[in-house]
């Protein structure tokens, strides 16, 4: 009955680690007017990995329009900026790019 119970747990600790490194996955997606030079760069910690024409990232512990300013001077202007898939609009992006270096 022990044994049934471990393998019990470790077949759920399986199952819930996907979801978990889900979590950690993409929060933060980045598209830059220019290709990023880099394949990658950190920002206050955050490790942003660029394939293709955008970005992305893990959630942060800083403020969403933190994490978009921070990014921006890093890689550049952007054509958009999503958080858990919502897009910034305009006025945000515009205030965002603005901080562009």
């Amino acid at each position: 009955m022990t044994r049934l119970l471990s393998v019990a747990a470790a077949v759920a600790g399986l199952m819930i680690a996907p979801a978990a490194f889900a979590q950690g996955g993409t929060y933060y997606n980045a598209v830059p007017v220019a290709a990023p030079a880099k394949n990658s760069v950190i920002t206050s910690g955050t490790l942003w990995k660029c394939t293709g024409p955008a970005c992305s990232a893990p959630k942060s512990t800083q403020r969403d329009a933190i994490m978009c300013q921070l990014v921006v001077q890093r890689i550049g202007a952007l054509k958009s900026f999503s958080v858990n898939g919502q897009p910034f609009g305009a006025a945000e992006l515009a205030e965002c790019n603005s901080r562009a270096g």
